[in-house]
């Protein structure tokens, strides 16, 4: 695994532009056989994040959310790795990600929504939080403002088995 222990732990990210240069930053440092998991609700900054991922990487977009073509691959402009982009939100288990028969050697994998599913494809893994501000009354934000700029917290922390 590849990626510099200083992203390690939990910070504040305030805008989505600052989600996407925190993407690029770690994919700048990412490599052929590294799985990346993340985690969060509708609107937290998933996909903003893997696009600046993308760009750190150097692969061929646009990148946008893979919901109905649950994954896509991205390949390198720069002779880098490619990128592999998975939505595994309508799985319904590991077996069926497994199915997809990822090239997880030669590629960067993000899987959106794959904790819990995905950590038996690799022996090590990171593992991304990402957390975005809830109501008042402690339910969601309105669906019309899942997109508002607002800070995020991110948690990054290494898995493994």
């Amino acid at each position: 695994m590849s990626l510099d222990a200083s992203f390690l732990g939990r910070a504040e990210v305030a805008t989505s532009e600052a989600m996407e240069q925190l993407g690029l930053r770690i994919g700048e440092q990412l490599e052929a056989g590294d799985l990346l998991i993340l985690t969060g609700p509708l609107g937290a900054g998933k996909t903003t994040f893997t696009r600046g991922l993308a760009e750190g990487l150097g692969v061929r977009g646009p990148v946008q959310s893979p919901t109905f073509v649950i994954a896509r691959t991205h390949p390198s402009l720069v002779g880098r790795a490619p990128l592999v982009h998975v939505d595994a939100y309508r799985l319904g288990t590991g077996a069926e990600l497994d199915d997809l028969d990822l090239d997880l050697a030669r590629s960067v994998v993000v899987i959106e929504w794959g904790r819990g599913m995905a950590e038996d494809l690799a022996e090590s893994w990171w593992d991304i939080e990402l957390e975005r501000p809830v109501g008042a009354a402690g339910g969601d934000m309105d669906p019309s403002e899942l997109d508002a700029d607002a800070p995020r917290i991110v948690t990054i922390t290494r898995g493994a088995r």
